[in-house]
């Protein structure tokens, strides 16, 4: 039996098990707080995996110049408070790494579910570092990495907050995770449903009542 939380190939495991927090420990949005079920992986938790991840980014890439690509809509916080953290680093230590940035925007999910049809809009100057919010199946960052090789990139990194495990995954696996978990589906830190609950700083669990209210 997997433990709540391990540190297993250099992701953070959350187990199967694992039900999150009662949302009456945190301060939610009154206007959510019938939509969700329960606090998964709470803000303080998601900064300091994300101030790793800069660290292991800056270890790895430290000297090259690169492109700090966002995957939007789902991945901006992670994106900017990842670069933070870089930025931070770049101040205070002996490497530093030059960065200009860049969007693109891929959709491919309507209510829960996974289109099929990925979306791509915008990228101007591509290159090297991804950061998306989520991998699901893969697919959809499979796509855009093919994308990426017609620039001809030295080299691209991806780093992902979430990866979902899940029978439907394609195998992909991206160069840094923030955290490998069970295959819910969830929300908040820029993770919506239909556009909602990107304004929770939490990464939560939304409710069938939740799914139901915001349905498209």
């Amino acid at each position: 039996k997997m433990p709540p939380f391990s540190y297993i190939n250099c992701a953070f495991q959350i187990s199967d098990e694992e039900q999150g927090y009662d949302l009456d420990l945190f301060c939610i949005p009154k206007h959510y707080a019938a939509d969700l079920e329960r606090v998964y992986i709470p803000h303080g938790l998601i900064l300091d995996r994300t101030e790793r991840l800069a660290r292991e980014i800056m270890k790895d890439m430290g000297g090259h110049h690169i492109v700090a690509l966002c995957v939007l809509k789902g991945g901006y916080k992670f994106f900017a408070d990842l670069l933070d953290y870089i930025k931070a680093l770049n101040r205070n230590s002996d490497r530093s790494i030059p960065m200009t940035v860049d969007f693109i925007r891929l959709k491919s999910y309507q209510n829960d579910q996974s289109t099929g049809e990925i979306k791509v809009i915008g990228g101007d100057d591509l290159s090297t570092l991804t950061g998306k919010d989520i991998i699901d199946t893969g697919k959809t960052m499979k796509t855009l990495l093919e994308l990426l090789k017609q620039y001809n990139p030295k080299m691209v990194k991806v780093a992902s907050l979430l990866v979902k495990r899940t029978p439907r995954s394609v195998g992909y696996r991206p160069d840094f995770v923030g955290f490998e978990v069970p295959d819910k589906f969830v929300v908040g830190y820029a993770l919506d449903y239909n556009e909602y609950f990107r304004d929770l700083n939490h990464i939560c669990v939304i409710s069938e009542t939740g799914k139901e209210k915001y349905k498209a």
